[in-house]
């Protein structure tokens, strides 16, 4: 006897036939980066195949070392790194069922980059970076609601101020881990309530202190994987995100590399793209959220780059 069900949030639809079950494509998107010069490239694939990134369309500006998140039905990507190295607070969002390109969405509190992303089905926050305001790393958070445009608001700040963390999200809880601060790699885990404002917790730390890492999760678990700290890692770590505690050995990528990018994921997949093996690669690797085991080649990225972020419409936030 069959029984479907239609889940809000990432419109995920589940078909339970006999002991089967069912989960559509989910669509990723990579967008921005740097290959020997700043990109306003979108691709994606996806992640329930494999196969090569296809064009999606272009950012409003060509710029890297973005932060990114998504909603079910929209990708935002904010600051950065444009050509002649000035840091930008333009905020970005695309459509992710339609192909085409970024409409200008508001603009966070100042320039920055490095900063990670999070989100839920409603609320995106950036966490941390470097603003060149300060000339230094910083801990504030801030967020905004995907389905309308503007301005970001203050949400609270991380338990340290560092860049370069990546971040992902159960519909509850964003989490933010790694990254480089006060001239130290660090292992920092920390997480918030995403419907609430207020300061980061402190969650426990990753098996190796690390940044430039890329991440991924379904609703329960999230994944981090590879970085540099400071020599390239293949390491990728798994948390379970209702709970608190040291992260777990999940298994390895296929090559260590930095990323300086963040990954995303489908309620059953974590796909990590591009960054440094130490030379700039398009390799996207993936890996099943709910086994161990080491990273498995998907495919590769329209372009080789670094400095990139990734959403998807099926993330953890959104299950």
């Amino acid at each position: 006897m069959g029984i479907s069900s239609l889940k809000t949030g990432a419109m995920k639809r589940s078909l339970l036939v006999g002991n089967t079950a069912y989960v559509p494509a989910v669509r990723a998107l990579f967008s921005g980066g740097d290959s020997s010069g700043a990109l306003n490239v979108i691709d994606y694939i996806n992640i329930s195949s494999t196969g090569n990134a296809t064009d999606f369309g272009d950012l409003t500006l060509a710029r890297w070392y973005v932060g990114g998140f998504s909603s079910a039905t929209r990708g935002v990507v904010g600051g950065g790194r444009v050509a002649g190295n000035a840091t930008q607070n333009t905020i970005d969002y695309f459509t992710i069922a339609s192909i085409g390109n970024a409409i200008d969405f508001g603009d966070l509190s100042a320039s920055r980059m490095f900063a990670a992303g999070v989100s839920s089905s409603t609320r995106g926050l950036f966490g941390g970076g470097y603003e060149d305001s300060s000339a230094n790393q910083v801990s504030k958070i801030e967020y905004i609601t995907i389905a309308s445009t503007g301005n970001t608001t203050n949400f609270g700040n991380l338990t340290v101020s560092r860049e370069s963390a990546s971040g992902f999200s159960s519909p509850t809880r964003g989490v933010f881990g790694g990254g480089f601060g006060g001239g130290a790699y660090r292992s920092t885990i920390d997480y918030v309530t995403i419907a609430s404002t207020g300061n980061a917790t402190s969650f426990g730390d990753l098996t190796v202190s690390r940044t430039y890492l890329s991440s991924g999760s379904n609703s329960t678990r999230g994944l981090f994987a590879g970085g540099s700290g400071p020599s390239d890692s293949n390491v990728i770590d798994y948390v379970t995100i209702a709970t608190t505690g040291n992260a777990t050995d999940f298994g390895d990528l296929s090559v260590a590399r930095s990323t300086y990018a963040s990954g995303t994921a489908s309620p059953l997949r974590a796909v990590f793209p591009g960054g440094f093996t130490p030379s700039m690669t398009a390799t996207i690797d993936y890996v099943t959220i709910s086994t161990l085991g080491n990273g498995v080649n998907f495919g590769s990225m329209t372009v080789a780059r670094y400095g990139h972020t990734s959403c998807s419409d099926g993330h953890g936030g959104l299950e």
